[in-house]
């Protein structure tokens, strides 16, 4: 069984080289690359089989580093991202430096902030954001635990994560909200708040339910 330290190395080799990863992210099981490498990113899309009009989420280890690639942050952002607890991704407005096809046509971008070791120290090393896409072809469920992964996928990447190393996930797809440069934000029609899919609302209005409620509905594939 390799070491933390072993596959971190490994993993960043591989990141460097434009390749793809199989890694348990702070959710569940995803599939990985430089984020701010269109070939890498394209390799992903073509693995999935999917279609580069649906956006990547791309994972951050710290709130401070979100403004080198968000163009314009809305103030609420800060507060949210730093004080809910259950995994969230947040879309923001105005993606930069990264790679153009990871990020959705209106050029926004899904972030989320990992909490846990394994990924913080990863992107650390790496020092750059990685995509956090789940692990299956476009279409399938989303496999929650390894052995569900289809061999398409295992066999697919350019190495996989040793599965010892899932314990530092949750085994839970995140919940997502879309933030406004002006702080507005929608929801998910599945999101558990007392609002119609299509509804725009200030966010501080709902900020309380945030921190401390539990999250379900909108999953990222």
């Amino acid at each position: 069984m390799p070491s933390i330290d072993q596959e971190i190395r490994k993993c960043v080799s591989v990141l460097q080289a434009g390749g793809t990863l199989l890694y348990p992210t702070d959710t569940i099981w995803g599939i990985g690359c430089d984020a701010t490498n269109p070939d890498a990113v394209e390799k992903i899309y073509r693995l999935k089989n999917r279609v580069e009009s649906k956006s990547l989420i791309i994972l951050l280890d710290a709130p401070g580093k979100i403004r080198d690639y968000v163009s314009v942050v809305p103030e609420i952002a800060w507060e949210l991202v730093e004080n809910t607890n259950a995994p969230l991704t947040v879309i923001y407005p105005q993606a930069k430096n990264l790679a153009s096809n990871v990020t959705a046509n209106d050029h926004s971008i899904a972030i989320r902030i990992v909490n846990n070791e394994f990924c913080q120290r990863l992107i650390r090393t790496f020092g750059k954001p990685i995509v956090s896409t789940s692990a299956n072809i476009s279409g399938a469920v989303q496999p929650l635990d390894f052995k569900d992964i289809a061999p398409e996928i295992t066999g697919g990447v350019d190495h996989v994560v040793d599965e010892s190393l899932s314990r530092f996930g949750n085994a839970r797809p995140s919940q997502i909200i879309k933030l406004e440069i002006n702080g507005e934000f929608k929801l998910s029609d599945n999101f558990c708040i007392n609002n119609t899919a299509d509804e725009t609302t200030h966010l501080s209005y709902y900020l309380p339910v945030f921190i401390h409620a539990e999250f379900s509905g909108f999953q990222h594939g």
